[in-house]
């Protein structure tokens, strides 16, 4: 009797989904939420927002339902569910299964390696264990650095919330969930219902804050969202090349030089279109929108410029094998090369490599999909809720998908459909639209196009 293969996409999809039933019913349970906010919303907000806030944990979204902020109406129990969530969301549940597997010295199996390689959106099993532990490893290390030295200025923090009377241990596990949600692109504040407003430059001394908290704050976050969001596969390269810059690998070199640009003239644009934002502010809402959605300047007082500022890099977001969403850096620069070099009749190519036309197509398809998906789904919300202005429909379709978690405000007032809609949008840009569409691949195991081929006719173009 034939066996059928399961399509690793399903694999993938399956695990992400099981995360967020459990999730789900973790944060269904009355403990997970202060008693003030069990008594002020209704069963079905209740359950919606449980659903939504797993969601948005494992899709390290960041979008939040909850009216005052996580930090406020979560217990303990529900803040350590949420950084368990946003660990699984951020490195998948394959590559920690798999990695605590090659720690206890189990075999991993071909079929295994090959949902590995899926998974991680490479292009080959070899070296894909040493993958997992290196994207583990360099998570738990990066997250460890950051819990250090955010640990002081967290604890001057809790000295303001105590009125003088700060705890160490409570500055720790701020240091921790803070970490999680940096390195993982996940955007969830545990400070205050205004996110990370209380470390803005014109504000940080109003919560007992010194100057060098502040820029510590802010410079470690920026810090580990970046690593979060460029993708251990850089990492490696650029470890295994000594930080040779000739032979690092193109995927690096186009990943590295995409995420400087961006960074930089986002930041400038930013500073361009909103006058009253310094330029620490510019910089630090400028990596945040590559899908991480923290904010010290409130994104709901965007002028209508900035605003579209963020939304471009959103629709970016971050680098393959990362825990960011997006159409991803390298997507959006093989399409910039692409058009570029279409106009002056050339191959595309980069540092004297070329880039294949099935990429260019893939790049193509990828960005095509996100951006039919994104006006789709913000047509379907505007309908349920009539009451929504575009840009703001649009910005939050647009974080939803990209993963970034910022808003300009309504995700609070959004009703039971709407959040369901959003929910699975975030599952769709966290699986990636490539996977979620390549499970109706029934050649997936092969290499080979269609067996039978046809004749190319022209068709009129433009």
């Amino acid at each position: 009797m034939r066996r059928t293969k399961i399509h690793p996409y399903l694999y993938i999809i399956f695990t992400f989904v099981m995360v967020i039933v459990v999730g789900t019913i973790f944060l269904l349970m009355p403990f997970a939420y202060s008693e003030e906010y069990r008594n002020s919303v209704s069963g079905g907000d209740y359950f919606t927002n449980a659903f939504f806030m797993a969601s948005s944990a494992v899709c390290v979204t960041g979008l939040s339902t909850m009216p005052m902020g996580v930090c406020a109406d979560m217990t303990l129990f529900g803040k350590i569910i949420m950084i368990i969530l946003m660990e699984i969301g951020g490195l998948s549940i394959i590559t920690i299964a798999v990695f605590f597997f090659t720690i206890i010295g189990a075999k991993i199996g071909i079929s295994n390696r090959f949902l590995l390689r899926e998974s991680l959106n490479q292009n080959s099993v070899k070296g894909i264990t040493n993958l997992v532990k290196s994207i583990v490893i360099l998570s738990l290390i990066i997250q460890a650095i950051g819990i250090l030295v955010n640990w002081y200025p967290l604890y001057e923090y809790s000295v303001y919330l105590g009125n003088g009377t700060g705890s160490v241990l409570k500055a720790l596990f701020m240091s921790i969930f803070h970490a999680a949600a940096s390195f993982n692109n996940a955007g969830f504040d545990i400070f205050s219902a205004d996110n990370m407003a209380v470390f803005a430059t014109n504000t940080y001394m109003n919560y007992g804050l010194s100057f060098g908290s502040m820029l510590t704050i802010n410079i470690s976050t920026m810090l580990m969202i970046i690593s979060g969001g460029i993708g251990v596969v850089v990492f490696q390269d650029v470890f295994r090349t000594k930080f040779h810059w000739k032979k690092m690998a193109l995927h690096t070199k186009i990943t590295l030089i995409t995420t400087a640009l961006l960074i930089v003239l986002g930041a400038g644009l930013l500073k361009l279109t909103c006058n009253d934002m310094s330029w620490l502010e510019a910089f630090f809402t400028s990596v945040t929108c590559r899908t991480a959605g923290f904010q010290t300047y409130k994104i709901s007082d965007l002028p209508p410029a900035a605003a579209v500022v963020c939304m471009i890099l959103m629709m970016i977001g971050a680098s393959p094998c990362s825990c960011g969403g997006g159409i991803k850096t390298t997507t959006f620069a093989i399409i910039i090369m692409a058009i570029f070099h279409y106009a002056t009749g050339k191959k595309t190519k980069a540092f004297h490599r070329s880039i294949s036309d099935a990429q260019i197509f893939k790049a193509f398809v990828l960005v095509n999909i996100a951006i039919i998906f994104c006006i789709a789904i913000t047509g379907l919300v505007m309908l349920l809720q009539p009451e929504y202005d575009l840009d703001l429909a649009l910005f939050e379709v647009i974080s939803a998908f990209s993963t970034t978690g910022l808003s300009r405000g309504i995700t609070t007032s959004l009703i039971i459909p709407n959040k369901i809609i959003l929910s699975l949008l975030m599952l769709f840009g966290r699986l990636g639209p490539l996977t979620v569409i390549g499970v109706v691949n029934k050649n997936w195991m092969s290499s080979s196009n269609e067996a039978i081929q046809y004749v190319e006719e022209s068709v009129i173009i433009g």
